[in-house]
């Protein structure tokens, strides 16, 4: 049996650590330890989680949020890594079948799996299907991955591949760039394994995010590429059935229910764009 260390990243964010801690813990079939990295937080936090036996609890000042993730990183005693934030949760199941996978594929590094994206109450509002990355899209488009359903083995941690503190918000991407180019063998999991909460305030869609993102993507004569990759992108993915709908059936805590899982169920799932999230997630 592979052992799991999952790390969360936290400060004032109590409610959604609670349901996030509770998704990692009710995992079955698995050997998991959950080290929460709280940055001191002033909102209760500090007053319950040293006490949560489900936890490693590390309650310190950091530098942001990728600082607190290699704290996480490099404390992990895992096979098998990964990172969820407060506002993200794990499947039913999710770990089991991660396990699975990279017990039958010793080839592989890096995984990423499906994720369904849900408002405040837990209801879906979009199906994503991971297809790989591609370093010229990571680049100059975005990162079409999310980390709530990647995961990878301890040697990419043991070879360097923390993440870079100059960014504060898009640091995933330049990882995931990082990992491309030091040719990391990568593969997709086509199942449902988390669950990303659109609050409509991640900080992807911050000020100081579109800041990086600029940054990150360099020269401007690089923008002209974008519509070419974008397009390659979306063929790939309707390749992969990421525009199809979905029929899914999902558990999740929420904040009404934090010590059971709510079932959620959509016939016909489908893929939604960022903009028509934030109109469709009060």
């Amino acid at each position: 049996m592979m052992r799991f260390s999952i790390i969360t990243p936290s400060f004032r964010n109590a409610e959604w650590l609670k349901l996030c801690i509770a998704s990692v813990a009710d995992q079955r079939g698995v050997e998991v330890e959950h080290i929460v990295q709280d940055a001191c937080s002033d909102d209760g936090t500090q007053d319950w989680l040293p006490k949560d036996p489900r936890v490693r609890a590390f309650i310190e000042k950091d530098a942001g949020m990728y600082d607190a993730i290699n704290r996480g990183l490099r404390r992990a005693s895992g096979d098998i890594l990964a990172y969820l934030n407060c506002d993200e949760q794990y499947l039913p199941g999710a770990l089991a079948r991660v396990q699975e996978f990279f017990a039958t594929h010793p080839e592989i590094d890096v995984l990423f799996g499906d994720a369904i994206l849900v408002n405040k109450q837990g209801a879906p509002l979009s199906y994503r299907r991971m297809v790989l990355p591609m370093r010229a899209h990571v680049r100059i488009v975005h990162l079409n991955t999310l980390t709530c359903a990647t995961f990878f083995r301890r040697s990419i941690v043991e070879r360097g591949h923390l993440f870079d503190l100059h960014w504060k918000v898009i640091g995933d991407g330049p990882w995931v760039d990082g990992l491309l180019r030091a040719r990391a063998p990568m593969a997709t999991l086509p199942e449902p394994l988390a669950a990303f909460t659109f609050t409509g305030a991640n900080l992807g869609a911050s000020d100081q995010g579109a800041r990086e993102v600029k940054e990150f993507r360099g020269a401007a004569w690089k923008a002209a590429l974008a519509p070419v990759l974008s397009l390659h992108h979306r063929w790939r993915k309707w390749q992969a059935g990421a525009y199809r709908s979905h029929a899914v059936e999902y558990a999740l805590f929420t904040k009404e229910s934090p010590g059971q899982r709510v079932v959620f169920a959509e016939s016909k799932l489908g893929f939604a764009w960022p903009h028509e999230l934030a109109a469709g997630a009060p």
